[in-house]
C-alpha cells in the first residue's frame, strides 16, 4: 500500500503545483535526466549508424531494436510494476541503462564498435526503458492528489519531451570535439544521476497482484480492462495511430537533416547556421532540439489547465496539428522553414500524448495501472518500432525510384524520400482525427474529457 505523500514547500504557481510534493519533485528530476540521456542517445546512436552505413534503413533497424522491447518485454515489466515496489524497478532499470551506455562508450573508444553491437545494445536499452516507463507512470498518481494529476503528468511529460532540448543540446559541444564517444559517456552520467535520485524516493507503491494466479492470468487482467472499457480502448487506438503516423520520425531525421543542410535559403543567418552545422555534423541535434523546445512549451501550456472541457477540446485540436505539422516539416525546403515546423510538431505531439496519458491515468484504478500501462506500451511501442523501420526503408527506396525521378521535375523530386513519407503520414493522421469525431465515444471525449467518468473497479 502506497503511503500518502507529504506536501513540500509551496510553489508560487499553479503551473508547478505538483512540484510542491517532495517525492514527486525527486521523481521528476530523475525522469528529466533519464529523458535527456535517452534523447541524446537517439541522436548520437543514429548518427553513428548513419556514418557507418550511409543508409536510413540501418538507422531504422537500430531504432526498431530499441523500440521492439516495448512489445516483447512490456508484458513482463508491467507485471513487475504491479508485483514489486515501483521504486525498486526504476532503480534497477536506471542502473542497467547506465551500464549499457558505458559498454557502448567503451566499444566506440576502443574502435571495435560494429553495427551488430549497436543493434544488440539498442535492444538492451529499449528493454530497460520498457520497464522504466510503466513503473514511473504508475507511481505518479501515488505522489500527488487526483486534482493535480494533469499538472503532474504534464510536468512529467516535460521531462520526457522537453529533454529532447537538453539532451541533444548537451552533446553538441561533444560532437564537435570528442565526437559521438563523449556523447555516449555523458548519457551514462545522466542515467547515474537518475539512479541517485530514485534512491531518495520515500513513497512505496505497488499494484494489486493475486499471487495464487499465474503470470498470464494476472497480465490478462490488464488487457481485458483495456479492451472492455470503450472510452479507454478508443484513447489507446488514437494513440496507436498517432505514434505510428506522426511520432515515428527518428529514423528519418539523419537523412532529412542532411537534405535540409544541402539547401540554402532563409536569409543570411540561416545560410551561416547551415554552413556551421554542416561542418560540425550537428544538424540532427538541432532538429531534435526544435522538437524538444516545442514539447517543453506544450508542457507549460497544459500544466495550468484544470477544466475537463478544455482538455477534451485540446485533445482534438492538438491531434489535428500533430498531423499538419508533420506535413509542413515534409514540405520544408530548407532549415529556415523546417525549424518552425519542428517546433510546432513538438508542441502538438507532446500535448496530444500528455493528454492521452492523463486520461488513461484518470480512468484506470491503481491496482492494474502497471499492467494497463504495459498493454498500452505494447501497442504504441510495436507501432513505433514497425513504422520507424518501414519509414526508414521507404525513405531509402523512394529516393531511387527511376520512374518517379523521370516524371517529376527537379523541384518536386527533392521531396522524395523522407519528406514524402512525412507529408503522407502527417496528412493521414490529420484526416483520421477529423473522422474519429464521427464516433460517439470520441465525440464524447472531444466534448468534455473523461474525468467525469468514475473509476471502474479492476
Amino acid at each position: 500500500m502506497a503511503v500518502e505523500p507529504k506536501r513540500g514547500r509551496a510553489v508560487g504557481s499553479r503551473f508547478l503545483a505538483a512540484l510542491a510534493y517532495g517525492d514527486y519533485q525527486t521523481l521528476w528530476t530523475a525522469n528529466f535526466f533519464a529523458g535527456a540521456a535517452a534523447w541524446a542517445l537517439i541522436v548520437a546512436r543514429g548518427w553513428i549508424v548513419y556514418e557507418f552505413s550511409d543508409s536510413s534503413l540501418w538507422v531504422g533497424v537500430v531504432t526498431f531494436a530499441a523500440m521492439v522491447p516495448r512489445v516483447v518485454v512490456s508484458p513482463f515489466t508491467g507485471y513487475l510494476s504491479d508485483r514489486f515496489d515501483r521504486r525498486t524497478v526504476l532503480r534497477a532499470m536506471f542502473a542497467l541503462n547506465a551500464l549499457h551506455n558505458l559498454v557502448l562508450g567503451w566499444l566506440m573508444l576502443s574502435g571495435s564498435a560494429e553495427i551488430w553491437h549497436i543493434v544488440v545494445l539498442s535492444f538492451v536499452n529499449g528493454s530497460a526503458r520498457a520497464a522504466q516507463m510503466p513503473a514511473g507512470q504508475a507511481l505518479i498518481p501515488n505522489l500527488v492528489p487526483r486534482e493535480l494529476l494533469l499538472n503532474a503528468i504534464a510536468l512529467n511529460q516535460a521531462t520526457m519531451h522537453g529533454s529532447r532540448l537538453l539532451g541533444p543540446l548537451a552533446i553538441i559541444p561533444l560532437l564537435a570535439t570528442t565526437g559521438t564517444t563523449g556523447a555516449i559517456f555523458l548519457c551514462a552520467g545522466f542515467y547515474l544521476i537518475s539512479l541517485v535520485q530514485t534512491m531518495r524516493l520515500r513513497t512505496a507503491s505497488t499494484g494489486r497482484i493475486d499471487q495464487r494466479q499465474s503470470f498470464i492470468r494476472n497480465f490478462s487482467e490488464g488487457a481485458v480492462y483495456v479492451y472492455r472499457t470503450p472510452i479507454l480502448f478508443s484513447i489507446v487506438v488514437m494513440a496507436i495511430f498517432h505514434c505510428g503516423l506522426v511520432m515515428s520520425f527518428e529514423s528519418m531525421l539523419p537523412v532529412l537533416s542532411t537534405k535540409l543542410l544541402e539547401s540554402e535559403g532563409g536569409g543570411t543567418f540561416f545560410v551561416g547556421l547551415t554552413a556551421l552545422l554542416n561542418e560540425s555534423g550537428a544538424g540532427f541535434s538541432v532538429l531534435m532540439m526544435a522538437v524538444g523546445a516545442g514539447a517543453l512549451t506544450s508542457a507549460i501550456i497544459l500544466a495550468g489547465i484544470k477544466s475537463d472541457l478544455t482538455k477534451g477540446r485540446l485533445f482534438f485540436i492538438f491531434g489535428v496539428f500533430s498531423g499538419l505539422s508533420s506535413f509542413a516539416l515534409g514540405l520544408s525546403p530548407n532549415l529556415a522553414t523546417a525549424l518552425p515546423s519542428a517546433i510546432i510538431m513538438g508542441v502538438s505531439t507532446a500535448a496530444f500524448m500528455t493528454l492521452t496519458h492523463t486520461m488513461i491515468q484518470t480512468i484506470v484504478p491503481d491496482g492494474v495501472r502497471g499492467r494497463v500501462g504495459a498493454i498500452y506500451s505494447v501497442h504504441i511501442g510495436g507501432m513505433m518500432a514497425s513504422m520507424n523501420a518501414l519509414n526508414a526503408w521507404l525513405s531509402d527506396i523512394l529516393v531511387g525510384v527511376p520512374v518517379l525521378m523521370n516524371v517529376l521535375d527537379g523541384a518536386l523530386s527533392s521531396y522524395l524520400g523522407a519528406p514524402l513519407v512525412l507529408i503522407v503520414t502527417g496528412l493521414s493522421f490529420a484526416i483520421i482525427v477529423q473522422l474519429s469525431s464521427l464516433f460517439m465515444t470520441m465525440r464524447t471525449i472531444y466534448g468534455g474529457g473523461v474525468a467525469r467518468l468514475a473509476q471502474a473497479p479492476a
